[in-house]
């Protein structure tokens, strides 16, 4: 099976190669749209800022390829975000690929921002999160967050709910980085690779 893991000089890359092959695949690193469609799987991962990661996708033309893909894809943290509409972080226009507009937390007295540490996930729907229940808690670091809506499969609350996890089609996406999140983590790794 050949996993391909995009290259688009994001954040948080290796901990996702290294958490893949603990897993026993062989990702492969890339930003060549050939590899990238002939994949079985797809990882997006990110860690940054919206309006520089897709500055950087759209100078490797990616912007125009992973729309594209139809093999399962799963975005990781501002992998998820990218695949919005738009995001409050500098203005940004996304790729697009679900039907949320990426918005601030809005910081109060018990609540800072970033959102920053474990949580646990509530109302978890798809395959995903075969064999996990409402007690289990991944790791979150994010300023941004996709309100609940009918893409969302996963929520958490910081302290309103959001969109821990969301799919379209063949398009997945978590807000929490899977390769922190321990056996949780992996596990939802292992269940993308199983899809």
């Amino acid at each position: 099976m050949e996993i391909a893991v995009v290259d688009y000089k994001g954040g948080n890359v290796q901990s996702v190669l290294f958490a893949l092959e603990r897993l026993g695949a062989q990702p492969i690193l890339t930003a060549d749209p050939d590899v990238l469609r002939r994949a079985d799987k797809v990882l997006f991962p990110g860690e940054g800022e919206a309006s520089s990661a897709m500055e950087a996708l759209r100078e490797a033309g990616l912007d125009k390829v992973l729309p594209t893909l139809t093999q399962p894809f799963l975005g990781i943290c501002l992998g998820m975000q990218l695949l919005g509409l738009h995001s409050e972080e500098n203005d940004t226009p996304l790729l697009g690929l679900l039907p949320f507009s990426v918005q601030r937390f809005a910081p109060d007295a018990a609540h800072k921002v970033p959102h920053m540490g474990w949580n646990n996930l509530l109302a978890l729907q798809g395959p995903l999160f075969a064999g996990l229940t409402e007690a289990d808690h991944v790791y979150f670091v994010h300023s941004y967050y996709a309100p609940v809506g009918a893409y969302t499969t996963a929520q958490a609350s910081h302290p309103a709910p959001f969109s821990a996890a969301v799919q379209h089609g063949n398009f997945h996406g978590v807000q929490f980085h899977t390769e922190k999140s321990g056996a949780v983590g992996t596990r939802i790794l292992a269940n993308f690779l199983a899809l």
